[in-house]
């Protein structure tokens, strides 16, 4: 859906998206880890409603359970041992725990990426980076719709599969095996075409020439520069703690987690206000909405 963080300017949305990206990459605090991670959570749902609920549930939580599981098989570090694997190898409570900030840290990241490429889409990353890096550019923003548009064309192939009775739940194994592999092979048939028509077609129209200029509906506007400023200030606020170290957290040897300090909330605070800040953006202007239909 387009919501009113989406509507600002792409600058705006490439640089909030670059920052918590980032935070969620390096703080790995476990209050910080929760609240990135519920922040990243709430805006996919608000952006994608249902689906994403179904992709954090059906997707998201498997992945963190099977990652958070899988680092104490293969790392053993850590003072406090639990108990021993048949091969001899400890598995420690400080392994178990971070292995369950890790999963935690990338299941985050990748919530935040499927929030960005609903947001920032081809053509405001050709807008941003179209006259700096023309070739990488393009190549990026075909990479960021290529899966929106495999789901799309692989439901117009399926359908017509299945219309001549060719579809892959139709027949013996064999012959839905066939179907699966020809439906593939359209599929990458399809892809190799469109990307070499997409290249043609910006060849042709001098993309990436000296001198060439587009047309934009983008302009930098009084509201953006005010989002501007308040995501670098809470920005600078969340950098401060983390180099003064309130979000400071060692997982080895021994779990060692900074204390709770007014400080330290107020980080948090900050942090928080940081991730909700396009839901918040979404809630002032629904509000706002309403009460102008209300006045009239």
């Amino acid at each position: 859906m387009q919501d009113a963080f989406s509507a600002r300017h792409p600058l705006i949305n490439f640089i909030y998206f670059t920052v918590v990206i980032l935070f969620s990459m390096f703080l790995m605090h476990p209050a910080c880890l929760v609240i990135s991670l519920l922040c990243a959570f709430v805006y996919s749902l608000y952006l994608k409603g249902r689906k994403a609920l179904r992709f954090f549930l059906l997707g998201m939580i498997p992945l963190l359970l099977v990652t958070a599981l899988l680092n104490p098989l293969f790392n053993h570090a850590g003072v406090t041992i639990l108990f021993y694997l048949p091969g001899g190898n400890p598995v420690t409570l400080e392994s178990i725990v971070y292995g369950l900030a890790a999963a935690t840290m990338f299941v985050t990241v990748i919530v935040w990426f499927s929030c960005f490429n609903a947001v920032m889409t081809s053509d405001k990353f050709i807008y941003l980076f179209g006259k700096i890096i023309p070739a990488l550019s393009l190549i990026l923003s075909m990479v960021l719709r290529l899966v929106p548009r495999l789901k799309a064309q692989g439901r117009v192939i399926a359908n017509a599969q299945e219309c001549v009775g060719r579809d892959a739940g139709s027949g013996n194994i064999l012959q839905r095996a066939r179907s699966i592999v020809r439906m593939t092979s359209i599929m990458i048939t399809w892809t190799l075409e469109s990307a070499i028509e997409t290249a043609d077609s910006m060849k042709s129209r001098g993309y990436g020439l000296p001198g060439r200029t587009a047309f934009s509906n983008y302009r930098f506007e009084r509201r953006d520069r005010v989002i501007l400023v308040i995501i670098l200030l809470l920005a600078g606020l969340v950098l401060v703690g983390f180099v003064t170290g309130v979000t400071g957290t060692d997982y080895f040897p021994a779990v060692r987690i900074t204390s709770l300090t007014w400080l330290s909330l107020i980080f948090f605070a900050a942090y928080a206000g940081l991730g909700l800040l396009p839901v918040i953006m979404d809630g002032w202007e629904d509000a706002r909405w309403k009460r102008i239909k209300s006045a009239i």
